[in-house]
């Protein structure tokens, strides 16, 4: 399991577009999940979009993930520029656990 966070900016949005984000800019849920979630201000410059992709094949890496990521972005249908991608392959965390000290 990869976590994508995309940031980036906005191009030229339609009134329809700006419209719908500003309803919706609100009621963001800030998480990662498959289909993508956006947070941006008021101004819709620019935004953050946090995606979770699933790892397909064993091998997957870093790559794959980022061109689901934007695979998704693109599927939300708003016209934006990528400024930065950043990855987090799941699969490499460690949680340190509190135990007992002898």
């Amino acid at each position: 399991m990869f976590r994508v966070t995309i940031r980036g900016a906005f191009e030229e949005l339609g009134e329809e577009d700006r419209e719908a984000l500003r309803t919706a800019v609100g009621s963001f849920q800030v998480g990662f999940t498959e289909a993508g979630t956006f947070t941006c201000d008021q101004s819709l410059s620019a935004f953050t979009f946090r995606c979770q992709v699933p790892a397909e094949e064993p091998d997957d890496g870093e790559h794959e993930a980022t061109e689901r990521a934007i695979a998704a972005l693109t599927a939300h249908g708003y016209p934006h520029r990528i400024l930065r991608v950043g990855v987090t392959d799941m699969r490499d965390i460690k949680i340190r656990r509190k135990g007992k000290r002898s």
